[in-house]
């Protein structure tokens, strides 16, 4: 497997523009805002020729792609898919500005809305969030993590215990007088249903992957 993504184009436009003559100003000043209305529109409000040569230059702008898929990254593909979300959802949760609405129903309690203060009729008119908002995202790309982390690991071996003996008697495998070797089966099937669950958000909330 080899894949390499290049960095989104910017778009250059007016207020790009505007935004490099007035480099000292603060991009969001009210004088670069006002130059850059006046470098994108004509006086009747239509298109500047500058804006519509920025966006056509624009369609030339192209990012680099380059994805080889060998057949043996298919012999185990969640295990391969795993090495490579885990990386990318870990970036995604240390440099994440926004998160997404995320269901009561999909967190513990201690971060379901209900648990927050509630908030008043004007705080609801101005769009403000509860204070478990964001901890509701953290939890639920936590959750992802870790469930794509077992993926990329032999996690059935901490179930494990004792010593296998095996001896095979006329071509049937048995135990010998010296296996102690168990399975916890209740563990196991707690880590799966949690690891389902993981991948259950992953693929609800997966539009929601945005920086």
């Amino acid at each position: 497997m080899k894949i390499f993504l290049g960095p989104y184009k910017n778009f250059i436009g007016p207020y790009q523009i505007a935004e490099g003559i007035l480099f000292w100003k603060n991009r969001d000043s009210d004088i670069v805002e006002k130059l850059g209305d006046w470098l994108a529109t004509n006086k009747d409000g239509t298109d500047s020729a500058l804006y519509r040569l920025c966006r056509w230059l624009d369609t030339f702008k192209e990012r680099k792609i380059n994805i080889r898929i060998d057949d043996y990254d298919i012999w185990s593909m969640d295990h391969t898919l795993a090495m490579i979300i885990v990386p990318m959802l870990k970036e995604l949760s240390k440099n994440k500005y926004g998160a997404p609405f995320i269901d009561d129903e999909d967190v513990p309690l201690e971060f379901q809305s209900i648990s927050a203060p509630v908030l008043s009729e004007e705080q609801k008119n101005t769009g403000d969030t509860d204070e478990n908002w964001f901890p509701r995202w953290e939890w639920v790309l936590n959750e992802m993590i870790w469930t794509f982390e077992q993926h990329s690991s032999n996690w059935e071996e901490q179930y494990y215990s004792g010593e296998s003996d095996l001896l095979f008697d006329d071509g049937v495998m048995k135990k010998g007088p010296n296996d102690t070797f168990t399975v916890d089966e209740k563990g196991v099937a707690v880590h799966r249903e949690r690891m389902k669950n993981g991948r259950r958000l992953f693929a609800k909330y997966y539009e929601a992957l945005w920086d």
